[in-house]
This record gives C-alpha cells, sequence and structure tokens, in this order.
C-alpha cells in the first residue's frame, strides 16, 4: 500500500491537545529554581497561598527544596511548604518559565507546571500543547543543515509517537529523555524546525486501524530494524527492515573499550543490554546494536556501526534523501511501509 496523504490547505485549529512531560528527571533533583520568562507572570500556587513571579518586579525567583513528601518554596524572606506546587499564567493557562536544576541545568518551557516531592526527589511535569511539544523534540533531534523536507517527516513521527505512546510513565505521559522523545525548549516561530511542525500540523502516521508511535533512529548502518530482531515485542506497527541507501554508503562507525566483565552482559542485536550498559557506563559506551568484539587483555573493544536500536526513521537516511529532492511523505512512505498519513482525531475534531 502506498503512503496517503490526508491534507487540507485551509486547516484551522481552534485547540489542540495537551501532553504531559516529566522534565530534567535525569538528574535526580533536590532543588529547583523557578522563574518567569521575559514579558510573562508566573503564578506559582501552594496548598494555601499564591506568589507571583515577574521580571519586572522585586520577586521574579523562587527556590524549591524537596522535604520529606513535601516540596518547601522560598521567596525572599517567605518559606511556604506545600504537598505540592503548581505554575500558571494570570489566564489559569500556559505560561513561559525558567525551570533550572542548579548547578547542572537551566531550560526554557511554555506550558504550565507541576511539581511534587516523590521518594525524597522533586517531580516536575510540564503540561504542554501537543504543537510545542512537537516542535521541542524536532528542534532536539535535528541536526544543523537539515532540510525542512526531512524535519517535516521528523514532526510527523514526533508527533505520531506522542499522540500513540502513551502508557510508558505512571505520574506523565513521556520523559523529556531518549527513553520517550529527547525534548529541550520550545524553538523560535522563525527557525526551520517551527515551520516544519506547522506544515505539517495535525498530520500522524497510522497503520491499519491504529495510530503508529513512531520509533526512530540516528543512522541505521544501512539497513533498519524489526523490534524482533532486537529482543523487543513487537506493537501494532511491525516495521518491515528497508533498505537505507545513505547509512549502507556512509556509515557511522563507533569504537568503545569496555571491560571484559562488562562484554559478557552486552550482546549484539540485544536492544534491552545495551540500555542496561548505556545507562550505567554513559550512551557513548555502546551506541548501537550493531557490533563486533575484538579481546585485547582484560578489555574489550567494539566495532560497530550506526546509532541508536535503528529502528523505524533513520534521520541521516531521511536527510539524504531530502537533500536528493524526496519529500516528506516519500520519506516516511519508505522508512514505515505500508501506513497511511491521516490528520489526528483531535486536529480532525477541531478542523474547518
Amino acid at each position: 500500500m502506498s503512503l496517503a496523504l490526508i491534507l487540507t490547505s485551509s486547516l484551522v485549529f481552534a485547540q489542540n491537545e495537551d501532553v504531559r512531560i516529566g522534565v530534567l528527571g535525569l538528574f535526580h533533583p533536590r532543588q529547583f529554581t523557578l522563574s518567569a520568562g521575559a514579558g510573562s507572570a508566573l503564578v506559582v500556587q501552594t496548598d494555601h497561598e499564591s506568589v507571583v513571579l515577574e521580571k519586572s518586579s522585586s520577586v521574579d525567583i523562587v527556590h524549591i527544596q524537596a522535604l520529606g513528601s513535601s516540596v518547601l518554596l522560598r521567596s525572599g524572606t517567605r518559606v511556604i511548604k506545600s504537598s505540592k506546587l503548581t505554575a500558571i499564567g494570570r489566564a489559569n493557562g500556559p505560561v513561559d518559565f525558567i525551570l533550572a536544576v542548579p548547578g547542572h541545568i537551566t531550560r526554557h518551557y511554555r506550558g504550565t507546571l507541576e511539581i511534587k516531592s516523590v521518594s525524597g526527589a522533586l517531580s516536575a511535569v510540564v503540561s504542554m500543547d501537543l504543537e510545542t511539544a512537537v516542535a521541542s523534540v524536532v528542534a532536539a533531534e535535528s541536526t544543523s543543515g537539515t532540510p525542512l523536507e526531512a524535519l517535516k517527516a521528523q514532526a510527523v513521527a514526533a508527533r505520531s509517537y506522542f499522540a500513540a505512546g502513551n502508557g510508558r510513565h505512571h505520574e506523565f505521559d513521556f520523559c523529556d529523555t531518549t527513553h520517550c522523545q529527547f525534548l529541550r525548549e520550545p524553538p523560535d516561530p522563525a527557525t526551520a524546525a517551527s515551520k516544519a511542525v506547522f506544515a505539517t500540523r495535525g498530520l500522524v502516521i497510522a497503520y491499519q486501524s491504529g495510530l503508529v508511535a513512531a520509533m526512530y533512529t540516528r543512522s541505521c548502518s544501512g539497513r533498519t530494524r524489526t523490534p524482533a530482531e532486537l529482543g523487543l515485542q513487537t506493537a501494532n506497527y511491525p516495521y518491515y527492515p528497508v533498505d537505507c541507501k545513505y547509512c549502507r554508503e556512509h556509515p557511522s562507525r563507533w569504537q568503545s573499550r569496555i571491560s571484559a566483565q562488562d562484554a559478557a552482559k552486552v550482546r549484539n542485536s540485544d536492544e534491552f543490554a545495551r540500555l542496561r550498559i548505556d545507562r550505567r557506563l554513559g550512551w557513548s559506551a555502546v551506541p548501537s546494536d550493531n557490533f563486533i568484539m575484538q579481546k585485547e587483555g582484560k578489555q574489550v573493544i567494539l566495532l560497530g556501526t550506526g546509532q541508536g536500536h535503528g529502528i523505524g526513521l533513520c534521520q541521516s537516511g531521511a536527510k539524504a534523501m531530502a537533500q536528493e529532492g524526496s519529500d516528506f511523505r516519500q520519506i516516511l512512505a519508505h522508512y514505515y511501509p505500508n501506513t497511511t498519513i491521516r490528520l489526528s482525531n483531535t486536529a480532525a475534531a477541531y478542523s474547518r
């Protein structure tokens, strides 16, 4: 079946679905700082009190700390203990804000925020508009010089994952790491990433009667893989293996050195084993599931190609296809055979 596109140029969406994304959890934070974005007023609500943060006022930042099962908010001389806190705009809607783990990372978001203390660490969940989330993923996942059509393909894949990939976390819908989708701050509307999201707004990948929680990878080694080949369960889409001309002719080669003890725990074409090693040693320890081993004394050298699990859309291959003239529909048809592109249910409900 060829890839069909359902697209009406006059679509106007009056409302978009929100997604709840757990952010900065990789740092297991016990402290946050929270401030309003430029030109925004941030209303921070606790169990019984609220604090308004504005860059133009004397109160523009709060310090948040985990205290058992509670959170402790400090604003100037005020100290407030609460079961949780939320941050919203004056009109009870989304707002620009800046959340930071002191000494580690600072991120800008647009949406609403909820912070709780869970097992002694702070859990931050940002509820943001679906299209804002998609743009943030596209900006985080794309490399410099990626053509617009490849970015459009990435946008449709990312949106499809959000639309169909719920259930990976209990407290929120998705996280901001590669466990779900890598997410940074929303890009400027003038950027190519934003333009790609706007041009494909509401479009998702479908297979038979269901949406596809589309998987994608940085580089596939010349042929995409199936979940079954890597010891993963097959969901509602089988991910047919397809040839990737660019990666076959320009393989992304890597070399890594690990201990013999660690090497005994990792196997070629075993995604679970690779992830276990990478979570402990770092994501560059075993970049892909395609490698051979060479023993050298008490260590083992891994010689491999590719980056990531190799399933679904290959970002390197998509970039090359776009550079050769393929549009996003052709790119998606190549990497997700037998699928269609259609409007998500939410988009269809609010289109006119």
